[in-house]
């Protein structure tokens, strides 16, 4: 297994994980950093006055720490295999120590006859399910400690979460003082000033929505930029009240308050839950994109269609790699997956993990399915914003569908021409050869003022964004 960022990111448990070891990518907090035959070990300097014991396995990304997180694996083991990956930091090549060593021998002894290596249970495991050391036997009130300990984290969180929100309900306030037009020349820095109080607060997921408004305002003609204001400020009100009344919601809905705000949900966490939505069966790759955060983080989008027929389902794997990572993980658009998704909760739900992936028996590519009316897929977005009003994104399968072109934009309309919507204009160029095309089935995603079309099956062919 070749050790990269990537594989890495996808291993840590949630993108909070991966934030925190983000911030331990410094030599300095590692007084001993060892690398022999595969395994890599360490110590960091944590708030205590002995550092934590690390170590990992580079063939599967096992890992053991001696950190008292119940996160696997924790910001520790991941920000160890990410010095190693990166190879920034020297590694020393030393014989390994007793508490390496028994590490290991615990690890590759397995059951007695189940021949089972690390080797064989790496290509066994996908990227969701990397194998974990078994558990020492828990002490039952270490247990409970650990247990009240944690509680009490989650209400000191909680009220400094609530104690945020009031500070950005004043924020918001003070934006409506001032008036929008004087906004616009100190927008960069007074997001920013909001933002940083939200992630002290720990509503990071705030600090994200917040510090994306100037980029996004600014990307809009300069007559639209008041109205766009005037939608951001007033969801963000909204997601704060919503908080404050979590009791009120369903319970999709406090899910997805809850990670707009900032909590996450850790794989395994998702996977053991008896209530999430499962789908199984083919899916098609028809939309990939990629984003750098304002937490230095890649997020990429790969955006998936059932052709298990029916109305269009669909759904979005979202991962996030370091930005120093090389390459990317993205899927390529036409790519069949067979494989069991599980869905994150929501009030609408698209964001999803693969479980299981199995092999396809046709190497090539998939073929895109007919979809419904313009006017339908609308209407289904009308449905899902009524209960979910911060949905972003949403995808589109559109049937008899024309591109039409007025000026110098492009609009997305179909053979009944009674609805149209406007083509992101970064795609005016790639989408011009589908203008005075009939008859085709595209695919999009629409963010509620643009549609970025990402692939149409046309009389001519397959046709998909390069």
């Amino acid at each position: 297994m070749s050790l990269t960022p990537e594989k890495i990111a996808a291993s840590a448990p949630d993108q909070a994980a991966l934030t925190a070891a983000s911030k331990l990518l410094k030599p300095a907090l590692w007084p001993l950093l060892v690398a022999r035959n595969g395994l890599v070990w360490g110590e960091c300097q944590g708030s205590g006055s002995s550092p934590y014991r690390v170590v990992a396995d580079e063939s599967d990304l096992g890992a053991k720490c001696t950190c008292p997180s119940r996160k696997f694996p924790c910001k520790h083991s991941l920000a160890l295999l990410w010095l190693r990956a990166e190879g920034k930091a020297t590694f020393a090549d030393v014989e390994p120590p007793d508490w390496v060593s028994q590490w290991l021998g615990r690890r590759r002894g397995g059951k007695p006859g189940s021949g089972t290596t690390p080797e064989s249970a790496a290509t066994a495991a996908s990227l969701d399910a990397i194998p974990v050391e078994a558990p020492a036997p828990a002490d039952p009130k270490s247990e409970a400690r650990a247990a009240a300990q944690r509680e009490r984290t989650r209400k000191d969180r909680e009220a400094a979460i609530l104690n945020g929100l009031d500070e950005l309900d004043r924020w918001i306030t003070d934006q409506l003082d001032r008036g929008l037009a004087a906004f616009a020349p100190v927008a960069t820095t007074q997001c920013r000033l909001a933002a940083q109080r939200m992630v002290d607060a720990k509503a990071g997921g705030i600090a994200n929505l917040i510090d994306r408004i100037p980029a996004e305002m600014f990307k809009l003609p300069e007559a639209e930029r008041p109205d766009y204001l005037i939608e951001r400020l007033g969801a963000l009100h909204l997601l704060a009240e919503a908080y404050r009344r979590q009791e009120l919601l369903s319970d999709g809905l406090r899910a997805d308050v809850r990670q707009l705000v900032g909590w996450t949900m850790a794989k395994d966490d998702l996977l053991n839950d008896a209530k999430a939505k499962t789908k199984s069966g083919r899916w098609l790759v028809v939309a990939t994109r990629a984003e750098v955060q304002p937490d230095k983080l890649r997020r990429l989008e790969t955006w998936l269609l059932s052709l298990d027929g029916g109305e269009p389902l669909f759904a979005v794997l979202i991962d996030f790699v370091p930005i120093s990572g090389a390459g990317s993980t993205l899927r390529r658009i036409g790519e069949l997956i067979d494989a069991d998704l599980v869905f994150y909760p929501s009030a609408v739900p698209l964001r999803a993990i693969i479980h299981h992936q199995r092999s396809v028996p046709d190497a090539g590519g998939g073929e895109i399915p007919s979809g419904v009316t313009l006017s339908a897929n609308l209407a289904r977005y009308a449905a899902a914003l009524a209960i979910h009003p911060w949905l972003d994104d949403w995808p589109l399968l559109v049937t008899n569908a024309k591109v039409v072109r007025s000026g110098d934009a492009l609009w997305l309309t179909d053979m009944r021409a009674d609805i149209g919507l406007p083509i992101q204009p970064a795609l005016t160029v790639p989408a011009m050869p589908l203008v005075g095309l009939e008859g085709m089935e595209i695919c999009a995603v629409w963010d509620g003022r643009t549609a970025s079309i990402s692939c149409a099956r046309t009389p001519l062919g397959q046709w998909q964004i390069e």
